[in-house]
């Protein structure tokens, strides 16, 4: 049966990092896609992935990247690719909601080291 999926129909729904919140749209061990929601002035953790790349498509404001060292600005209608092993992390400095898909390939799960 062919699904068209949003939000409101997802696998499921999850609150994440400082009051964020996810939907989880594709989840199996080769890739993950979520959408992801960050309230302003939210950030995550640094981090890394031992084998999954991820790419981030920014749907809604401008997101800011830490990538080993280096701040990156990603507005809304461009997207990010994060290699294997890159120290990162996403905030949203700004005083507006930031919204993106999150592609993770393979899943992510049990593949996330914290640095902080």
């Amino acid at each position: 049966m062919i699904e068209i999926l949003s939000k409101d129909n997802c696998l499921s729904h999850y609150k994440w990092g400082e009051n964020c919140d996810g939907w989880n749209f594709i989840s199996n061990p080769e890739v993950a896609i979520k959408q992801e929601l960050m309230p302003a002035q939210t950030a995550e953790k640094l981090h890394f992935h031992q084998y999954a790349e991820q790419f981030f498509f920014i749907l809604k404001g401008q997101a800011t990247f830490l990538i080993e060292g280096e701040t990156i600005l990603v507005n809304a209608n461009n997207g990010l690719q994060i290699k294997v092993g890159n120290k990162h992390k996403i905030m949203n400095t700004t005083f507006d909601d930031l919204e993106f898909i999150l592609f993770s390939y393979p899943s992510t799960q049990n593949d996330r080291t914290d640095c902080e």
